[in-house]
């Protein structure tokens, strides 16, 4: 059984920081990319960004984000993290981490439970 886990969304204002944190458990025996997605009210779930398991990391953004968020990983801890800075109220939305997995002897895609972020004043 493996799980996702995300933490670290809150209610911040305009032009804040938030830091969210994805940790994968279980028997995993070997994790390659992970993302980050999220879903506003009344929208359907984005990509956000997603960073590779190679060296170097390839990271890629969504437009939206571009410049005002970081995706990063320790694969130590088997954790992703997103540093969402200068915050917009259009970024307010329920976040998801997504990881493709090896566990079992097959590559399967797991997505945690969400995080809310609300970007208000």
């Amino acid at each position: 059984q493996v799980q996702l886990v995300e933490s670290g969304g809150g209610l911040v204002q305009p032009g804040g920081s938030l830091r969210l944190s994805c940790a994968a458990s279980g028997s995993i025996f070997s994790i390659n990319s992970m993302a980050w997605y999220r879903q506003a009210p009344g929208k359907e779930r984005e990509w956000v960004a997603s960073i590779t398991a190679t060296t170097p990391r390839i990271t890629n953004y969504a437009d939206s984000v571009k410049g005002r968020f970081t995706i990063s990983r320790d694969d130590t801890k088997n954790t992703i993290y997103l540093q969402m800075n200068s915050l917009k109220p259009e970024d307010t939305a329920v976040y998801y981490c997504n990881a493709r997995i090896f566990v079992g002897g097959a590559w399967n895609t797991y997505w945690g439970q969400g995080t809310q972020v609300t970007v208000s004043s």
